[in-house]
């Protein structure tokens, strides 16, 4: 991997969730199918000691749009290391899939320099109580300031007109951080996973919803040189107070 490249333009995508089966991995498989059919290809670099990136991967044709694959489990959970991961020559998109139960020593050092960071998460009372312990250690172990605008969270397998669904929409609209789409619970991401592929190389007629929502992600993903501008701009001219850390106790049960 080239340690020349420029960084100002190459996009860093962090996807992180300290819990498993989130949806990390179906996000950063997803998101790298997308950015290799646009072009350049980019780099899906997999810290999962589990390596479901780097599966994915080993199942992809060879006559697909290419994907340059780096796996880095040890690199991604020693202090400092984070900052050797660079994209290979060509790519614009650095997507980076980070392991379940990310020592909070390693928060910092794998946000720190992420333009855009995701969190997917689950309609579940033990995965909502998760992302609140979760995203108050991001915002006080790694030091992240919302106003950044650097941060957004994905509703992943949701299920409309559930009370799981309310839960969880309750829940994120507490947040000062964006919700920029909601992806089904649908099997189009189990094929798409074991055949080494994304949603948007299969059939659009099949995968409509699924691409409608997947779309929403690109559009604030490509927006990450504006946000950068405005979060500076915002610390420019306006005063912020101080953002309120968030607690599990913010997680309430439907009643």
């Amino acid at each position: 991997m080239d340690s020349n490249l420029d960084r100002d333009n190459l996009h860093k995508i962090v996807i992180l969730n300290p819990k498993g089966g989130s949806g990390k991995t179906t996000l950063a498989t997803n998101l790298a199918s997308f950015f290799a059919l646009r072009g350049p290809p980019p780099t899906l670099i997999d810290c999962d000691p589990h390596g479901y990136s780097m599966r994915w991967l080993s199942n992809r044709s060879p006559q697909r749009p290419k994907v340059y694959g780096v796996e880095a489990y040890e690199h991604c959970t020693h202090a400092g290391k984070s900052s050797q991961l660079h994209g290979w020559p060509g790519s614009s998109h650095l997507i980076v899939d980070l392991p379940a139960a990310l020592p909070d020593d390693q928060l910092y050092y794998q946000t720190y320099d992420a333009n855009s960071i995701l969190i997917p998460i689950m309609p579940s009372e033990i995965d909502i109580y998760s992302a609140a312990r979760f995203i108050a250690d991001l915002m006080l172990v790694a030091q992240f300031d919302r106003r950044n605008r650097n941060l957004a969270i994905v509703a992943n397998r949701t299920r409309k007109n559930t009370r799981s669904f309310r839960m969880l929409m309750r829940f994120l609209t507490s947040l000062d951080i964006p919700i920029i789409a909601q992806l089904r619970d649908s099997q189009n991401y189990v094929y798409a996973a074991a055949c080494g592929i994304g949603i948007h190389e299969m059939p659009a007629h099949r995968v409509k919803q699924d691409i409608e929502q997947m779309d929403r992600i690109i559009t604030w993903l490509d927006n990450w040189r504006m946000r950068r501008l405005d979060a500076v701009a915002s610390a420019r001219y306006e005063h912020v107070p101080r953002a309120e850390v968030l607690t599990p106790a913010l997680v309430k049960h439907d009643r």
